[in-house]
Order: C-alpha cells, then sequence, then structure tokens
C-alpha cells in the first residue's frame, strides 16, 4: 500500500470537503450581514450585477487547510517527524500571514462600503515584512541558502547577501500578482488549481513528503472553491484568498529551493501584474508630455483579463484561455527542472 498516495488523497478531498462544507455555511452569513462587493465605476459597467456579491470567501478554503493541517502535523508529530516539516510549517504560515492581510482589508472594505480598504503602500508594507521574515527563518533554519539555480542549465548562481532582498522582492510581487488576478469569476480559482497539479506530478515523480501536502492544499482548496465562484460567482475570495493562493504558489517554489522555477509557474500572475503597473505607469509619464493634458493607455483597460473583456471576450473564455496559458508556463516549467 503506498501511503505517499493515501496521503496525498486524504489532503486534497479532505480541504475539497472542508471547503465546500464551510463556503455553503459562510455564503448566507456573509450575505444576511451584507458583506458584498461594491464596483467601482472605472470598472468594467458590465460587473454592476456583479454588486453585492459576498466577498471573504477565502475564510472558507484557508480556515479548511488550517483544519487539515493541523492534524497532518499532529500525526506527523506523534510520529517524531516535526522538525522534517519545518519548510512546510513556514510555507503554510507566510500564505496564511498574507490571507490574515487580505481579510484586514476586505474587513475594511466593507466597513466603509467602498471598494478601497488598505492602502496599497499599507499593504506592500505588510507584504514586505512578512517576506522579510518569511526569508529570515527559513535561512536561520538551514531552508534557505543564497545560491540560484538558472534554469534550462547547470549553473548556478551564488547571490551572497543581494540574494536576500532580491527574494523578498519576488514573493511581495508574485503575491500582489495573485492578487490582481482574482478579477473575474474563477480566474484566480482555476490558474491556482493548474499550478497545484504542476505541484502534485513533480511531488509523486522526486516523492517528496513536503510537496505533496502543498499540492493538495491547492488542488483541494481551489476546486471547492470553484464550486462557487465559477461563472456566475456566488461568492468571491476577496484578498483573503487571492493573497493565501499567490504566497502559497511561490512561497512552494522557494521551499523547493527552485525559485526561478517558481517564477515561470506564476508568469500568469506577474503578467497580470505587470499590465496593470505598465498601464499606470504610461498614462501618468503621457499624461506630462501629452500637450492635451490626456494620458495614453497601452491596453483597453487593465489588469491584462479586462483588456480581453473590453475586446468582448466572455469571462468563461478568459478563464479557459489563461488557464491553458499557466498549463503551456507549467510544461515549460517542467523542462526548466530537467
Amino acid at each position: 500500500m503506498d501511503w505517499f498516495i493515501i496521503g496525498f488523497i486524504a489532503v486534497a478531498l479532505s480541504v475539497f470537503a472542508l471547503t465546500v462544507i464551510i463556503e455553503s455555511r459562510l455564503i448566507p452569513i456573509l450575505r444576511s450581514r451584507k458583506l458584498g462587493q461594491k464596483i467601482l465605476d472605472i470598472g468594467p459597467r458590465w460587473h454592476k450585477s456583479k454588486e453585492g456579491t459576498p466577498i471573504m470567501g477565502g475564510i472558507g478554503f484557508i480556515l479548511a487547510t488550517v483544519l487539515v493541517m493541523a492534524v497532518f502535523f499532529v500525526v506527523q508529530g506523534v510520529r517524531g517527524n516535526s522538525a522534517h516539516f519545518i519548510p512546510l510549517a513556514l510555507t503554510l504560515s507566510f500564505a496564511v500571514a498574507n490571507g490574515a492581510i487580505g481579510f484586514v482589508d476586505d474587513y475594511c472594505k466593507l466597513v466603509k462600503k467602498q471598494n478601497e480598504g488598505l492602502t496599497s503602500k499599507q499593504k506592500l508594507f505588510l507584504q514586505l515584512v512578512l517576506a522579510a521574515a518569511y526569508v529570515c527563518v527559513m535561512s536561520y533554519t538551514g531552508n534557505m541558502d543564497t545560491v540560484l539555480r538558472v534554469p534550462f542549465t547547470d549553473i548556478m548562481l551564488d547571490l551572497g547577501i543581494f540574494w536576500y532582498p532580491l527574494a523578498i522582492l519576488i514573493l511581495a510581487g508574485v503575491v500582489n500578482g495573485g492578487n490582481i488576478t482574482d478579477g473575474i469569476d474563477g480566474l484566480a480559482s482555476s490558474v491556482t488549481f493548474v499550478a497545484g497539479a504542476f505541484f502534485a506530478l513533480w511531488a509523486f515523480v522526486i516523492r517528496d513528503e513536503q510537496l505533496a501536502p502543498v499540492a493538495a492544499i491547492l488542488i483541494g482548496a481551489s476546486l471547492g472553491f470553484l464550486v462557487y465562484n465559477f461563472h456566475p460567482a456566488r461568492v468571491f475570495m476577496g484578498d483573503t484568498g487571492s493573497l493565501f493562493f499567490g504566497a502559497m504558489l511561490i512561497a512552494t517554489a522557494f521551499q523547493t529551493e527552485e525559485e526561478a522555477v517558481g517564477l515561470i509557474l506564476s508568469a500568469v500572475f506577474i503578467l497580470e501584474m505587470l499590465s496593470s503597473l505598465l498601464q499606470s505607469t504610461v498614462f501618468k509619464i503621457t499624461k506630462r508630455i501629452c500637450k492635451d493634458r490626456r494620458g495614453r493607455r497601452i491596453f483597453r483597460m487593465a489588469p491584462l483579463h479586462h483588456h480581453f473583456e473590453k475586446c468582448g471576450w466572455s469571462e468563461n473564455q478568459i478563464v479557459a484561455v489563461f488557464s491553458l496559458a499557466e498549463l503551456l508556463f507549467c510544461v515549460l516549467a517542467w523542462f526548466a527542472l530537467s
């Protein structure tokens, strides 16, 4: 009997089932307290129909993850394997802590009844602090070094002290990318599921006992949430869930010491983030330069998924294409590992 496979299936099914059950109880509570999304006027006009849809659905799969992994760590503690799973515990803690930042942001939005919670500077500062703490503790426990493996080669670059600020920026950047990607029904969840499937395949090939639980969590949580988040969505994950997923994805790559491969896997999140950054930067620069004082834009609307909406694509089409793109990036990442 292969306990590796049984353990993976047990974690994935448990997280999936608990997510479905918790969300089914959480959605009515959010509705009854009128904790629904407010759509900004600057957003796509067709999103106005989504106004009032409950947010903070990320609470459901984060709670499911914490409950399942609490049992997992208790079992490993009884077996005397606690020290072996320190990297996994740190990765999970990093993801949950980012989810907590998202929760505060969502809570502020709901209390103020507007689509603005923490300021972008406040959120970024907290994310950088968490990333720095994660890097420091991983290094202190001997689970991270300053060597970066260059994908598709055997080159190993020892960046020394310069690795630490770079690692912090990578972590915070991808977490933000996950947040920005959560803009239409089922998008962030679907992309996360594909990445989780890649991690599962990777874990089975190398028989990694720490990678398998993460893959199971990403698969179980994303599928469980998609039950309620697929178009038309009955609940949104909010910053609570999107920051958790983004943090879980990139921190897992750090856990496996394949940070560059993690960037390839996070490409959809990164492209979404860059599209917003480029749009904002170009608009501000051209507004200053142009004689008519009107800024120019690269995309019809940022981030990238809104651009395709403006081009006439349906939400399901965008989710399908972005998920396919993530699958292609996973294939590229697989060759990068070889």
